[in-house]
């Protein structure tokens, strides 16, 4: 199991970026907000409907069948992929292919003082905040004492404000900073909520705030990344902002577990809360400088 995870990790991997930075060679820079955040609804239904779908399919006929399932499944993805008409895509220009590549790409972030708030914001949130399961897990099991049910409707909760900011966030115009802010203020809000909840349906509810205010801060991230890079660095700059988001919730996972197995769930979500607000901070202080067009979008 191992093997196969670390060959989903590397697909994911190389997947993401190309499929991030397709969705504006679909619809063009002008529906880009909108393309994502209808995109990110439509993945978290599948989230929302998959588990359903493979409990009963392992239910009904086993394990190994629903995977067989889930394979043949791909089928349907390559043929809209095969029934795309590709002249009408919005291609881009793209960046000549060499070595150093992926540093030239760190060294476009890092020089762009925009995106690299935005870098620094995604580190924070995705090392401390994203660990949804060690966080549901631990609160359900330890605090509220709750069976696999009581954690199936919290996931499920989640998944109900997740999908409710996605929908907010394809009816709203170009994001900016202020959108940032408000999407890691109300995620700190809503996981200090969760930490001095006193009872399960208050949890419960305190979930549906996260999951709202994460999907406004990663659609936010998503859009804003992508309509201020020069379309020939979009590729790179959209492979670093995945490998931020993944990479630090590789490195938060075992501090934020810790943090939960010696001082108590609640006190892993008070880590997730901080890193929310700091976070916001940063979006304080890039609100706070001269606004600026980038040189080079």
């Amino acid at each position: 199991m191992s093997v196969f995870a670390f060959v989903f990790g590397a697909a994911a991997a190389l997947d993401a970026p190309v499929r991030q930075t397709f969705v504006g060679e679909l619809v063009g820079d002008e529906h880009l907000p909108n393309a994502v955040a209808l995109n990110s609804t439509s993945f978290v239904a599948g989230q929302m409907i998959g588990p359903v779908v493979a409990g009963l399919a392992i239910a009904k006929v086993g394990t190994g069948w629903a995977f067989l399932l889930n394979g043949l499944s791909f089928g349907a993805v390559l043929l809209s992929m095969y029934l795309l008409r590709v002249q009408e895509l919005r291609t881009n220009a793209r960046a000549s292919r060499g070595p150093g590549g992926f540093i030239e790409g760190l060294r476009y972030v890092w020089a762009r003082l925009d995106l690299r708030s935005i870098v620094v914001m995604l580190f924070l949130i995705g090392t401390f905040g994203f660990n949804f399961p060690i966080f549901i897990s631990t609160m359900a099991v330890n605090v509220f004492h709750t069976d696999a049910r009581g954690f199936g409707l919290l996931s499920s909760m989640m998944a109900i404000g997740t999908m409710s900011g996605a929908l907010w966030a394809a009816g709203r115009d170009k994001p900016k900073f202020r959108t940032l802010l408000l999407g890691t203020g109300v995620f700190g809000i809503g996981c200090t909520l969760a930490a001095f909840s006193p009872g399960y349906w208050w949890f419960a509810a305190s979930l549906a705030v996260i999951g709202a205010a994460a999907l406004t801060f990663t659609n936010a991230t998503n859009s804003m990344m992508q309509l201020s890079t020069k379309p020939t660095m979009r590729g790179r700059v959209m492979a670093i902002r995945v490998g931020v988001g993944l990479g630090g919730a590789a490195i938060g996972a075992p501090i934020v577990g810790w943090v939960a197995n010696h001082f108590g769930p609640r006190w892993s979500l008070g880590i997730s809360a901080v890193s929310a607000f700091l976070a916001a901070l940063v979006a304080v202080l890039m609100m706070a400088k001269p606004v600026a067009a980038p040189p080079d979008s």
